[in-house]
């Protein structure tokens, strides 16, 4: 099977179930910020050098793979395909990480800049992407389409374990955290 199929030529996709919609459609734009973050995820893999961190990091883009297939679907049609589920387990296994690198992590006391390491700024790159994913999961339903509520507070909190990964991955490493002076 050609990876080209010429069908995108004019500016539509199919979702799952078959309905032709255009490129530019809210819930492309969605699925198509997760499968964004998910390639982020995986940089911020290859440059982790945690092997813990990186298991969980597989978990995430497992779990983003299962959200861009339900945003994939037709919400009006049944699918023969079968979609994985998003549980709340999942977004459990994301407050217990946040919660062990907690406990190591120093209080932060001021706003605080990405850089320092690579895997630093690329952790605070996917974060930034998340953040878009979630305000297009919440513009897709705000506009009358069906997303899964389980999907934006996963998406929600996603950012946040990105945000705490940032943090601990200069931890492990030594790095500086570089805080936010405002001027004055």
């Amino acid at each position: 099977m050609k990876i080209y199929t010429k069908t995108g030529d004019e500016g539509k996709t199919s979702l799952i179930g078959g309905t032709k919609v255009l490129k530019s459609d809210l819930r492309i734009e969605a699925y198509g910020t997760v499968d964004e973050l998910n390639s982020h995820i995986g940089l911020v893999s290859d440059f982790c050098n945690d092997d813990k961190t990186k298991i969980v990091l597989k978990e995430i883009q497992d779990r983003l793979f299962t959200i861009g297939s339900e945003l994939a679907c037709d919400p009006k049609k049944n699918t023969k395909m079968p979609i994985p589920d998003l549980f709340e387990s999942d977004i459990k296994l994301l407050e217990d990480e946040m919660d062990k690198m907690d406990e190591q992590l120093p209080v932060m006391k001021k706003f605080i800049l990405p850089g320092g390491l690579p895997a630093v700024s690329f952790a605070h790159v996917a974060r930034c992407v998340c953040r878009r994913a979630e305000r297009c999961c919440v513009n897709l339903k705000e506009n009358n389409g069906e997303v899964n509520p389980l999907i934006i507070k996963y998406i929600n909190r996603l950012s946040d374990y990105l945000f705490m990964l940032a943090r601990y991955i200069g931890m492990k490493n030594n790095a500086v955290e570089i805080t936010w002076n405002a001027r004055v």
